[in-house]
């Protein structure tokens, strides 16, 4: 782990899961370093209707400032980001969000690959893309694009995770670096926030 840190410093941390990806949620994030100096953007699945209470919850968990992300909105270090409900996140080539309700792929909107993909082609070697429990094999695909351009990819363990098709799913057909436990999760986040 030390090494991968000595290759890059890294700018953002994009966090993908599906069912059981909250309660990692609800541990990972008081376990954060409240000087956070990537920017933290988490993509899940979520009912179509808007349930804005989430990142209420969400921020209610640290002391980092947390929102659900705005159309044009531009990326800062030291945030967490929410993708809101029924919305693709894109990231674009200035640093701002765009929301996109184009079609579901892997029945999902918002999609994890299409966040990690879009996260890659801006960040690249300056990405680490973190998949986490659920029930499909949305991440994958873009766990892979993460890989191409350089950034660095992490599963949940998935002894650890309620729904462990995900992770299990992105370990067999991605290039994974660790697979790490929650705790193991936010020490490599809170090693790399230097």
């Amino acid at each position: 782990m030390e090494e991968a840190n000595l290759k890059t410093s890294f700018k953002a941390v994009v966090i993908g899961g599906s069912a059981g990806s909250l309660s990692v949620l609800f541990e990972l994030l008081p376990a954060l370093k409240k000087d956070l100096r990537i920017a933290l953007i988490l993509v899940l699945h979520r009912k179509n209707s808007s349930d804005s209470a989430l990142s209420t919850l969400l921020a209610s968990k640290t002391l980092i400032p947390t929102k659900e992300v705005e159309e044009k909105e531009p990326v800062q270090y030291g945030c967490i980001y929410l993708a809101p409900a029924d919305y693709h996140l894109l990231i674009e080539k200035d640093f701002t969000f765009s929301l996109d309700y184009s079609e579901k792929i892997n029945f999902s909107r918002p999609s994890l690959d299409v966040t990690f993909e879009s996260a890659a082609d801006v960040f690249g070697s300056e990405l680490v893309a973190i998949i986490l429990s659920g029930a499909n094999d949305d991440g994958t695909a873009g766990l892979s694009a993460v890989k191409q351009a350089g950034g660095f990819c992490i599963a949940q363990q998935p002894e650890t995770a309620q729904m462990p098709f995900m992770p299990q799913h992105a370990i067999e057909h991605s290039e994974i670096d660790l697979i790490l436990s929650v705790k193991g999760m936010a020490d490599f986040i809170n090693s790399i926030n230097r």
